[in-house]
């Protein structure tokens, strides 16, 4: 039996954040959980699996990577192997070691290091977004992980609920609409669609 929108409601109410599985504490503000789920967020966007996106993140933490500046003096060949390696991350580890440095280096130049200016600065939330778009190797996919979970805690943070994430919502008899779009009721609920959406039987 197909569980009631209700209850579909109350476990998605519940969900955790990714970056809170993660181990970190966007809410709390601090520049290291918001910098590192900056990197989880880019590494969530690539086309691969959670788990290997997860593992690699971890594999930056394990190696002390927890700064723009402790990645760029780590350099590419540290970036490709160990780290990108011990992740998992081997398809996509050079080019996206690469896009990661050169958003650290960025962040630097323009921004003092802190992901937190990026939103003290921006106008708006397309602002913010646009300002996100001119990191290299960071697009629409990536955009919307990282400012999804930060909609609660950042007032410009605003992104567009993907229509595939809409459509899911609907098969659980969830709507969207009635929640407050700050609110970290809405962050936990979509983050327990993604959720379901991954872990869903893929059709033969």
């Amino acid at each position: 039996m197909s569980a009631k929108p209700a209850d579909s409601n109350d476990r998605l109410e519940q969900a955790r954040l990714y970056s809170e599985e993660l181990g970190l504490d966007i809410a709390s503000g601090r520049e290291r959980d918001l910098f590192l789920w900056f990197i989880a967020s880019q590494l969530f966007g690539q086309r691969i699996s959670e788990e290997i996106a997860a593992r690699t993140f971890r594999a930056f933490v394990a190696h002390g990577l927890t700064s723009p500046q402790k990645i760029l003096d780590a350099g590419w060949d540290y970036l490709v192997n160990p780290v990108m390696r011990e992740g998992g991350y081997v398809r996509y580890d050079e080019s996206k070691s690469r896009k990661i440095l050169r958003a650290c280096r960025k962040l630097l130049d323009q921004y003092d290091g802190k992901v937190s200016r990026l939103h003290e600065v921006a106008a708006d939330a397309r602002d913010l977004e646009a300002r996100l778009d001119e990191f290299y190797g960071v697009g629409p996919v990536t955009i919307e992980i990282f400012l999804r979970e930060l909609r609660p805690f950042w007032k410009k943070a605003d992104p567009e609920t993907p229509p595939a994430l809409r459509n899911l919502a609907r098969k659980f008899g969830v709507d969207l609409e009635a929640y407050d779009r700050g609110s970290l009721r809405l962050a936990r609920v979509e983050a327990g669609l993604i959720r379901a959406r991954h872990s869903a039987p893929r059709k033969n």
